[in-house]
Formats: C-alpha cells, sequence, structure tokens
C-alpha cells in the first residue's frame, strides 16, 4: 500500500500546482540568529516534499488582501502564512483585518515558529488565534523533558511518548486555556525546577505545541526551534514538515480542544 506522503507528492506531481506558503520572518524585538535556520528549513522542506513553495519575507508588506504593484503579492495568492517573528510588527487596520480573514473566513492556514508567540501583545485577536503569548522562559537553553500529549496527531508521529530536547521553552502566558486548544506535547512537569522565580503558572502546565481551529481556518505552533541544533533534528524537521502539511489542508487531524490527561 502505497503511503500518504506518496500519494500527496504524486498528486502534486500530477497537478503541477504546489501550494503556496509565505514566511515572515520579521523582528521587532529580540534578534533571534536561528530563523534563518528556521525559514530555510521550512523552505526546503516544501522543495523536497513539492508540495509547496515557500516566500520567505523579512517584512510585512505582503500581509495584505489589497492590489501591490511592482508584481509584488498579497494574502490571496498563498494557502499558508507562517511566523518566526517577534514584538509589534508594523501592521495597519486593514492588514490585521486581512491576515485573520485570511485563517478565519478563507480557511487557510497559520504555523507559529518559536517566537511568533513573542509577537503583536498590544493586538488580542492575534492572541485569541495563537491561543497566547510568551511569559517568560524560566529555564532559558535546557534540557526539556517532554511528553508527547497525542500522539496519533501527524505533527506528533516522529517523537517517541518521552523525549528530551536541548532547546529553549517558553512558558506560555495566563491566556493559554486548554479549552481552546489541543495539546499535543507539553513538559513533564514532574522534572521541573519550580524554584526559579519566572515560574508563573501554578497549573504546571506548559504545552510546547498546540493547534487549534479558527473559524474555517488551522493553526499550529510550538515552541521548538531557537537553537540551531533543534532544527538539525530530523524528529524536529518532520514535525513541522507534517504541521505545514495540516495547515495547507493537506492532512486530516483532530484540533478539538480537551482536557490534559
Amino acid at each position: 500500500m502505497k503511503s500518504w506522503l506518496t500519494l500527496m507528492l504524486a498528486a502534486a506531481i500530477v497537478s503541477g500546482q504546489p501550494k503556496k506558503v509565505l514566511a515572515i520572518g520579521a523582528v521587532y524585538g529580540y534578534q533571534h540568529d536561528e530563523t534563518t535556520d528556521g525559514l530555510a528549513t521550512i523552505w526546503k522542506l516544501g522543495k523536497d516534499t513539492g508540495l509547496w513553495d515557500t516566500y520567505i519575507r523579512t517584512d510585512t508588506q505582503l500581509i495584505t488582501k489589497k492590489k501591490l504593484d511592482n508584481n509584488a503579492k498579497n494574502l490571496n495568492d498563498f494557502d499558508a502564512i507562517i511566523f518566526d517573528t517577534t514584538g509589534e510588527l508594523p501592521l495597519d487596520d486593514e492588514q490585521k483585518a486581512a491576515l485573520m480573514s485570511f485563517i478565519r473566513e478563507d480557511g487557510k492556514g497559520f504555523v507559529g515558529i518559536h517566537s511568533a508567540l513573542d509577537t503583536l501583545y498590544k493586538w488580542p485577536e492575534y492572541g485569541e488565534m495563537i491561543g497566547a503569548w510568551f511569559d517568560q522562559h524560566p529555564w532559558g537553553v535546557f534540557d526539556a523533558p517532554v511528553i508527547v500529549e497525542d500522539p496519533n496527531f501527524p505533527a506528533m508521529r516522529s517523537f517517541p511518548r518521552e523525549f528530551t530536547i536541548h532547546d529553549e521553552i517558553y512558558q506560555p502566558s495566563k491566556e493559554f486555556s486548554r479549552d481552546k486548544v489541543r495539546v499535543l506535547a507539553r513538559l513533564d512537569e514532574t522534572k521541573l525546577d519550580y524554584n526559579n522565580p519566572l515560574v508563573h503558572r501554578a497549573d504546571h502546565d506548559f504545552a510546547v505545541a498546540w493547534v487549534k481551529n479558527y473559524g474555517k481556518g488551522r493553526m499550529f505552533y510550538s515552541t521548538f526551534g531557537h537553537t540551531a541544533e533543534a532544527w538539525k533534528r530530523a524528529d524536529v524537521q518532520a514535525m513541522y514538515r507534517e504541521a505545514v502539511k495540516w495547515a495547507l489542508g493537506l492532512e486530516p487531524g483532530d484540533a478539538t480542544p480537551r482536557p490534559r490527561p
């Protein structure tokens, strides 16, 4: 029996029309050197599978539905958008409305990489869409103990049920709620140091990857990807490959919220 990936590759070849992904690496806060590793990996995954073409930008000009000059595309030309961003991106009201309608009404995809959670704090609708904001990283870069909660979700199939990753893990802010997202993986709360004053979650619930349906659209976020070492891992690359496929609607995956098991 042919694998799902083989069938998708065959379909892409026959149609000759790979999906189009807009990858934004705009930075208006902390400078993450590994943004290059992340966006280059997304570009390569698209080329290797033949499933999508990646348009990498370090500005936010194309986040609009207005017609642009000089051969510039806009959101109407894309099937998913990826944020590997920081800070208050310079988006006007039309751009904000265009981004939300792209996901919510048009049924397109959004993938947030690491510092996408450290973005647009002054825009409540962005926080609602992505599920939380960054609220410190109490342990910095460390050997993070991870438990996979949903091994059946495509983006989690490359990981064992428990593993360790040397990376910087973001603590989700108080807006995070399992009533609104489906957590795919979390830190093993029994193996953490709680003496650090930057630990703010009294529930000790530190999700590291989650998904949600936002209107008709699909949103995936993972904190993985702060270190160049993390991007070299085959399992992390596979996670983002399957996440993009899911966001593009090429792969099924249940985003129904559920309690912590």
